[in-house]
Order: structure tokens, then sequence, then C-alpha cells
């Protein structure tokens, strides 16, 4: 009766205790946050929507890609909020990690979201999705960007789709699949990120020599300082699998030194690391144990995860060393730390951070210790977390380590049971292998034809790109056509300027020599008839006279030959000539005529400019054809007058018999010689007006209209 009583207290407690525990695991699970997946569909046309808003009361906050999938953080409890501008907000509490499929129906009646969605989406939004899928599912990010190849507009866009493309090969292990994009990339662009990229991707398909020349093909200067880091990085791996340790412990040294100089920590952490792996390798245990500490502290200022992974580094390390108290120790610490970071994530059994894992390896430490009663129950968990986290090469392990356990402690029944139960293992892997092998040659065959399509789709593209160059080099010629008759044209108008200067040149040079010709038809007009007054001087013995003529004669014949050669002289220079001419002229006929030069003081006659002799010839007619010839006293007016701003007027006006009585009088040959002065005068100021834009003007008119009607000259004079 004793005996059923404390059978029964037994039972009770441990009813009670399991109740706890399961409440207390409830609350823990309560509390624990976790991803959940979800998706947004249209509940008539099953089309995904994106863009939708979805949001945790008072926590995390995303939204729905193109193909209206979600994942968010939550705890059980939470209340998430679903919202668009085209639907009823929807609320849904969370009460599971299950996926969560929402399907929702549109405000407007008969209008469904592939309707709505109907528009193209752009380039960006359709890499960001396959971005999206690149760790959760190979073919969907796949078809994202089979999809964006061809609303690629750029080279760069193209470079970026390829690059995407090689990357999510480069997670899903298709390394000779992300070579090949790689190479497509940096055909469009050679970026150097990119051959970063191909030099890891020949590295992991064990092209080693390719990827080291990659790698030192890869110049310092040209890298930024990450670059740099990973550069030396990667160098450092290829010589670890080639096993030149001492090339690899100089390249990480590169490395670290770098990201310690520019306070990259990650890779401080990750090189410390290596280069203790490459120490442990080389036999340096001393050296080795160093870095790896150093690596686990650096660790410890990023994150959990990251300590826990260099955590289990230091701990194989010291297994090596055969340090199998601080191995356990180390692991121990190591599954503390995973229960935390449970709580956040999920750990996936390819990861070296479950609790499987670190379990048998504490029993395998316990084991090499010849501590087999120790060893036994670490092994046993692990195989209980390897069936519930179905982790079979755990189980397998853990099995065959725990039958080896039970044989050395001499348990032989337990010893021939467990083995039962790793032969049985041993088939369930054997089985799941056999399903891997088959998934996986599904999954080749689909990213092969995935591959296949997205090969084609480029060839199509260069084939397009060939079109439009094809296009544009018609278009080249086209405008090289265009280019050349416009050229053409240009030379033919280059080739009439020219033409049109030269003439305009030779009619000049005409025009000088014409001048030229005229002034020096002037000359000899002018020194015929100043000898004519010196010969009447003389036939009337009045050689004084004669000589005193000749002196001023001289002197007005120096400032001709002086003015000779040029078209325009200073107006005081024509003055002062007119001014000695009238004078002997005066002189020779006293009787005649008297004479005033008049000069308008305001008038700067330096800045003032007249053709030579042009004055000379009309105060010769007024003398010689209209003074000479009066019975009375004559008057002959010359005066220099403003007419306005830069205009002056030159008056030379004489009371005479007139132009008409002055023929009535001439001889034939007198009449052909005036004419013949005349017409030079006129020729000489045409000429000048051609080559100066009428800068000179003549006016001939009786000087009045009774008696002795005389004449006058007026002379209009532009300033330059």
């Amino acid at each position: 009766m004793k005996n059923f009583k404390l059978i029964l207290i037994c039972i009770l407690c441990f009813v009670y205790c399991n109740t706890i525990n399961a409440q207390q695991n409830l609350e823990s699970k309560k509390e624990a946050t976790f991803t959940v997946k979800g998706e947004v569909i249209d509940k008539d046309s099953f089309d995904p929507i994106s863009n939708v808003n979805v949001q945790v009361n008072g926590g995390s906050y995303t939204s729905t890609s193109l193909s209206g999938d979600f994942r968010i953080n939550v705890k059980i409890g939470d209340e998430i909020m679903i919202s668009h501008k085209d639907f009823e907000t929807i609320y849904y509490t969370v009460k599971s990690d299950d996926d969560i499929k929402v399907e929702v129906q549109s405000l407007i009646e008969g209008v469904s979201y592939k309707t709505k969605q109907s528009k193209v989406h752009s380039f960006e939004s359709i890499i960001d999705s396959a971005l999206f899928y690149k760790k959760i599912s190979a073919e969907k990010s796949i078809q994202f960007i089979t999809e964006s190849i061809p609303k690629s507009n750029s080279v760069k866009q193209n470079a970026e789709a390829f690059e995407v493309l090689a990357d999510v090969y480069m997670h899903w292990k298709q390394f000779d699949l992300a070579v090949t994009n790689y190479r497509i990339s940096i055909k469009n662009v050679n970026s150097k990120d990119v051959q970063l990229k191909l030099a890891k991707a020949f590295y992991h398909n064990k092209n080693y020599q390719e990827s080291l020349a990659l790698y030192n093909s890869l110049k310092s200067p040209d890298l930024s300082n990450w670059q740099n880091v990973i550069r030396n990085e990667g160098l450092g791996d290829v010589y670890v699998a080639i096993k030149q340790n001492t090339k690899a412990e100089t390249a990480y040294k590169k490395g670290l030194e770098i990201a310690e100089v520019n306070n990259i920590k990650r890779k401080v952490t990750d090189l410390n690391s290596k280069l203790g792996q490459v120490y442990t390798s080389e036999g340096k245990k001393r050296k080795a144990e160093v870095l790896l500490e150093n690596s686990v502290a650096l660790a410890a200022q990023e994150n959990k995860t990251r300590e826990v992974e260099q955590k289990i580094k230091f701990a194989d390390f010291q297994n090596e060393k055969r340090s199998y108290s601080e191995e356990i120790k180390m692991r121990k610490d190591i599954i503390n730390d995973i229960d935390i970071i449970e709580k956040d994530s999920i750990i996936s059994n390819e990861s070296s951070l479950t609790k499987q894992k670190q379990n048998y390896k504490i029993g395998n430490a316990y084991f090499l210790q010849k501590e087999y009663n120790e060893a036994i129950p670490y092994l046993e968990k692990s195989i209980e977390e390897a069936d519930v986290k179905e982790d079979l090469i755990v189980k397998k392990d853990a099995t065959k380590k725990l039958t080896d356990a039970y044989v050395e402690s001499g348990n032989f029944t337990e010893a021939k049971k467990i083995f039962e139960e790793y032969v049985k293992t041993v088939d369930q892997l054997y089985i799941k292998k056999e399903q891997e092998i088959s998934q996986a040659a599904r999954f080749n065959k689909s990213i092969a034809e995935k591959q296949n399509r997205i090969t084609t789709l480029e060839t199509d593209r260069k084939l397009t790109l060939s079109q439009v160059a094809l296009s544009e080099e018609k278009n080249k010629r086209q405008q090289l056509i265009i280019y050349s008759l416009i050229g053409g044209l240009f030379l033919l108008a280059l080739t009439a300027y020219l033409m049109y200067k030269y003439i305009k040149q030779q009619k000049l040079a005409n025009n000088l020599l014409a001048l030229k010709s005229l002034r020096s038809q002037m000359n000899p007009h002018f020194i015929f008839n100043a000898l004519n007054s010196v010969n009447s001087f003389i036939a009337t013995n009045d050689e004084r006279t004669a000589n005193k003529y000749l002196s001023d004669f001289s002197k007005l014949m120096r400032a001709v030959l002086e003015n000779s050669e040029e078209d325009f002289i200073p107006l005081q220079k024509e003055i002062e000539l007119i001014q000695l001419y009238t004078k002997l002229e005066h002189f020779r006929f006293k009787d005649k005529f008297e004479y005033q030069i008049n000069v308008d003081k305001n008038i700067d006659i330096e800045a003032y400019k007249i053709p030579p002799m042009l004055l000379q010839p009309y105060i010769e007619n007024a003398v010689w054809h209209g003074l000479r010839y009066k019975k009375e006293m004559g008057l002959l007016d010359i005066s220099i007058t403003k007419k306005q701003i830069g205009v002056i007027t030159i008056t030379i006006a004489d009371n005479g018999i007139g132009r008409k009585k002055s023929k009535q009088l001439k001889t034939e040959n007198q009449q052909k010689h005036n004419s013949k002065g005349l017409g030079n005068i006129k020729k000489r100021v045409s000429i000048l007006n051609q080559m100066y834009k009428d800068k000179v003007d003549v006016f001939i008119d009786d000087n009045s209209t009774e008696g002795d009607v005389g004449t006058k000259v007026v002379v209009t004079i532009k300033k330059d």
C-alpha cells in the first residue's frame, strides 16, 4: 500500500511538472518573435496584388512584392493590419507560425486587380522581386530575371540583370552557371565588384588558376579599401585550397591590415579567424589561438550570431589541439547562445549553429576523453534534437558514436539496440539522399531550361542590338551624306566669298590705280597753268615778280607732290594748299578779284580728311573762267562751316560772269580741255565715294540769279 501511494505521488508530481513546463513553454513561445510568410491575392481572379501595406500593431512594417508575397516579424497574439487604397482594411491575429493567405475583393465592382495592375512593371521593380526571392526560391528569382532582360534598355541594366542572376546561382551553389553569367555581366559593363565576384565563383567551381589570374589582374590602386580587402581574402582562400599556406598567410595579413586601418570590423573578424586556421594547419598553435580568441571578441561587438560562429571555429580549434575540456565548456556556452538566437530567427540544418551538432560534438569530446558515461547523455540529446529537426546526417553520426560509446562502456545490449537504430537511420538517409538527388536533377533541369531561355533572350537582344546598330550605321551614312552636302555648300559659299573678296580687292586696286592716274593727270594740268602765269610775267620783263611767283609756286608744288600718293589728307593741309594757291592766283590777277578764306573756329580741322587737290580745280575755274572776264573787281569767297555733327561744308563762291557766259567766250579747243578737267574731278569723287561710302559730295550751281550770276561750288565732307 505504501508503494502504491508513493507511485501515485510520483505520477501526480510528474503531471504537475509537465503542466507547469508546458505553460512556461507556451509563455516563452508567446514572447518569442518569428518570421511569418504571407500572400495577398484577388478573390475573383486569384491575381497577386503588389504594394499592399502590411503592418504589425506598434511593430514591423513591409509591403507585398510583385508576386503578392510578404514576410514580417511577429509574435503569437500580434494583430496584422493589411491595407490598400482599393480594398477594405483587413485585420489578422497571429495564432501560429503558419503561412497567411489573404483573399481580397476590389471596392470597384467588376474590376479585377489584373486590370488595375496591367501596366508594365519597370526593370528596377522586377529586379527587386528577383532579389527578394534570391534566398527563398531560385526558380521564382530566375523567372523574374528572365522577365527583366527584355525590359533592359541599357548595357548597365543588362549587366545588372546578369549580375543578379549570377548571385542567385552562387547562393544555390550552381557555380559553373554563376561563372557564365558574371562573364556576361562584365562584357556589358566591366565592373570591379563583378570581377571580384567572378574570381570567387572560379574559386568555388575549383577553377583555382583562373581565380588567381583574375585576382592578380586587379591592381590595388584601382580598387577601393573594401575591394582590396575582398581581393586579398579571396587570394588567401585560393592559396589555402591549393595548399600554399605561406602565400595564403601573406594575402590574409594584407587584407587584415587594410581592414584594421579602415575599421572594416566584419572583415577584421573574418580575417583573424582565417589567419588562425592557417596557423593551425601549419602547427603554429599559439599564434592560432590568439587570433581565434580575437575573432570571438571582435564578433561579439557585431551580433550574437557572428559571435557564436566564431566560438564554434574556436571550439573546433580546441578539438584539433585535443583541449577537450575547454572544447566541452565552449560548446556548452554555444548551446545557451543558440537558444537566444532561435528566439529571433530560424536556423537551418545546414548551419553549424544547431544544437544537435553541438551536442554531438560535446559527446564526441567526452568520448575522446574516454568519459563514456558523460558522452552518452549528450549523444542521446543530439539524436533527440536531430529527430525533431529531421536532421538525418547528425542523427546517423550521433547513433554511430553512441553505439561506440556503449560498446566501450561494456553495455553491448544497448549498443546492439542503438546500432539497429543506426542502420535504420542510414537507410532513411539513403532514401532521402536519393530523393534529394532526384530533386537536384529536376532542379538542375529547371535551372538549365531557364538559363537556356535567358541565353536565347540575350542572343535575341544582341540580334536586336545588331539590327539597331545597322540602322544607326545607315543613319550615320545618311547623316554623312547630308553633312557632306552641307560641307560642299559651305565650301562653295566660302569660295564665293573669297572670290567676292578677291574681286572687291581687285576693284579697290583698280580704283586706287584710277585715282593715281587721275591725280597724275591733275598735276600736269596744274603745272601747265602755273607755268603759263610765270611765262606771262617773264614776257612783260617783270623779272622780280616772276622770281617771287616762282618761289611761292615751288612751295605749292612741294606740298602737292607730298600729298600726291594719298587718298585723303587732313583738312588743315588742304586749307594751307588752297591758301597758297589762291595767293598765287591773286598775285597774277590783282586787278580782277579779291578773295577771303573763312574757317569756322568750332571745326576741328585736324579731325576731318579730304582728297588732296579736290578744291584747287574749283578755285582755278572760279578765277580763270569767271572772275578773269569780269569788268569790275570780283570777289572769291571760300568758307568752311559746320553743317551738323560730323559733317562740314566747304563753299567756293564767286561773282564772276557765270558758267553760261564763260562757255560762250571759249574757243572749241578750250571747251574740250575744260570738259576733260571737270570730268577728272567727277571721276575722282565717284571712285572715292565707292571706296569710302559717300564720304564726299559736290554740288555746283549759280551763285545769284541776276547780272553776273557767278558760280557756287558746295563740297560736303563727312567725318571718319
